[in-house]
């Protein structure tokens, strides 16, 4: 802030009412996230013509600075929806010429349907490819100084935008083997006694070290088959094994090294990453008689002691509506709440408008999704931003969500006119990684801890060389799943998808390092994780992590966060989280 004033000044220098003018300066950098260089070339490019030379800032140029930067939002607003109109006539002219409605005319039709079969709309109720203009009071500012410092994800959306469902074995093979090998460092650099890793493949007199992939034995056992002992394969990498799936067998004396002490044993499911320590016999198979657990994630560095750096999140997840309807009562009495309490930040993951809400499917809706999103939240958070100016909007899709572009996993964010326009309204990816003042967050959409219940299968053994801490580490099965996406630092570690709940994940193996829960192997731990699930809802701190399921808004209940900047200590022991019953 201090920066920025004086970037401001010194470019100012003398001019009249100079203090005022900085002011007024100062606001327009933070309500549009522009650096004073970025203000002072949009002056100048403004200007550029009408004058033989740069004219002297003062009061009248403040409203004229303010009217050009406006326009240039609402060009890029109606740009943004005249693409995704020819996206909402292509989605229509496939419902109206789909077999289901072959031979049906517009006349016997009502509601949507009616509409589905005519000349198909912007989303905005102008004609196909015609620019909407979004109307703004230039007057009254779109955004005020936000209550926190926000970091989002790196690079801009066509950066996450990739093309699915072109993706090559190839592509695939080599981002497992990569994912193989990053993990083969970290044990190394962390077991400093194990050696080279050895091939779990080659039959050997002396025991070794090796990492590799869990997979489930489904030709053997078939495809319903949960995992168990008989049904373990071990998948080594091309650099460590050639590639190759050997069986995996567990000693009846298993050893755990270097887990928290009271845990008892050790997870696997599909597609888990694993050091183990044993040999190949000769027998076709790699029988292990000690597990070396995946060290832990680092504690994130304690914040400076800052009062002013407290703030409160309101953190709710879709589906906002029940299946019977499409009036959106929970999400209408969540924003009251909103209303009333004013937080800081108000996280939303998706589904908004869900694909597979009985009403959508039927057909029975008289807007357009789209439409639907701007009337219902679009609406919503504006009437709460101007009761909450300093507020920030935070918003994460899921693959659900019809509203999407981008239905995969890894998913990137909502296209730009589902913020309004509004620079409070930021629409981030899933999954996301970001952090507020300072205190890192990362969020997934995907009900992982689910998924993972489904697949888990829990293997007892003598925990030696353990790491002890205080209190002692949670090992109930929410804190247990929630462990293995910090261990394997993944938002969706299980691979394959299983087929019972592949059409909730749709996942792009080849840009899996968009699921990184953070930005490398040693990189200290987010001080907040948001894993919304099915499962009964909580908030507890797992290892170096304050987890949060704050479940679905449908089932009445939502999670409040509360950071304080006052203390000294790491930022899970200065955060307080709730979940709170909506009604």
């Amino acid at each position: 802030m201090s920066s920025l004033r004086t970037q401001v000044a010194d470019w100012l220098g003398g001019a009249d009412d100079s203090e005022d003018l900085v002011n007024e300066c100062v606001s327009i950098c933070q309500m549009y996230n522009l650096t004073a260089e970025d203000l002072k070339y949009k002056w100048e490019a403004l200007i550029f013509g009408k004058a033989k030379s740069i004219l002297r800032f003062t009061r009248e140029s403040v409203v004229d600075l303010k009217a050009e930067i406006q326009r240039e939002i609402q060009a890029k607003n109606a740009s943004t929806v005249s693409r995704s109109a020819a996206a909402t006539t292509f989605a229509r002219g496939k419902l109206a010429s789909s077999a289901k409605f072959a031979g049906v005319n517009s006349a016997g039709l009502t509601g949507a349907l009616k509409t589905a079969a005519q000349p198909p709309k912007s989303l905005f109720g102008g004609p196909t490819g015609v620019p909407v203009k979004l109307e703004q009071d230039l007057d009254t500012p779109i955004a005020s100084s936000s209550r926190v410092t926000f970091m989002g994800p790196k690079g801009g959306r066509e950066t996450r935008a990739y093309r699915y469902m072109y993706e090559t074995s190839g592509e695939r093979s080599e981002t497992l083997d990569t994912q193989l090998d990053g993990f083969g460092e970290l044990i190394l650099k962390h077991y400093r006694d194990i050696g080279p890793l050895g091939h779990p493949g080659v039959p050997s007199e002396e025991p070794c070290v090796v990492v590799g992939r869990i997979v489930l034995d489904a030709e053997a056992y078939g495809s319903g088959i949960k995992l168990n002992e008989q049904s373990l394969i071990l998948e080594a990498s091309r650099a460590h094994g050639d590639g190759l799936r050997v069986r995996l067998q567990l000693s009846p004396d298993l050893k755990i090294r270097g887990g928290y002490k009271g845990l008892g044993g050790v997870g696997l499911f599909p597609g888990a990453v694993v050091a183990l320590k044993g040999r190949n016999g000769g027998g076709g198979y790699f029988i292990a008689t000690e597990v070396l657990a995946i060290p832990p994630m680092l504690t994130s560095p304690a914040l400076p002691n800052n009062a002013a750096a407290s703030f409160d999140v309101c953190i709710a997840c879709g589906p906002f509506t029940p299946d019977t309807d499409l009036n959106y009562k929970p999400w209408r009495s969540l924003i009251n709440k909103l209303k009333a309490s004013k937080p800081a930040v108000v996280l939303l993951l998706g589904p908004f408008v869900d694909t597979t809400h009985s009403h959508i499917q039927d057909g029975r809706v008289d807007e357009t999704p789209s439409e639907i999103f701007h009337h219902q939240f679009t609406d919503g958070l504006s009437d709460f931003l101007s009761l909450s100016p300093t507020s920030t909007i935070l918003i994460v899709p899921s693959v659900k969500d019809i509203i999407s572009d981008h239905a995969v996993f890894p998913q990137c964010e909502l296209s730009y006119e589902f913020s309004g326009g509004d620079p409070r309204i930021r629409l981030l990816p899933n999954p996301a990684r970001f952090s507020l003042n300072g205190v890192s967050f990362a969020v997934c959409s995907v009900d992982v801890l689910y998924h993972l219940r489904r697949e888990e299968h829990f293997r007892r053994g003598e925990e030696v060389d353990s790491i002890v801490c205080e209190p002692e580490a949670a090992n109930d099965p929410m804190s247990n799943s929630s462990r293995y996406i910090l261990q394997q630092r993944n938002f969706y570690p299980i691979f394959p998808v299983s087929l019972d709940v592949a059409h909730e994940v749709n996942l792009d193996v080849s840009h899996s390092a968009e699921l990184r829960v953070a930005e490398s192997p040693d990189a200290p731990a987010p001080d907040v994780v948001v894993l919304p699930s099915r499962l009964k809802h909580f908030s507890k701190v797992v290892d170096n992590s304050v987890i949060v399921n704050p479940s679905f808004l449908t089932k009445g209940t939502y999670a409040t966060l509360d950071y304080s900047g006052q203390g000294t200590g790491s930022p899970k022991d200065r955060i307080s989280a709730e979940i709170v019953k909506l009604s």
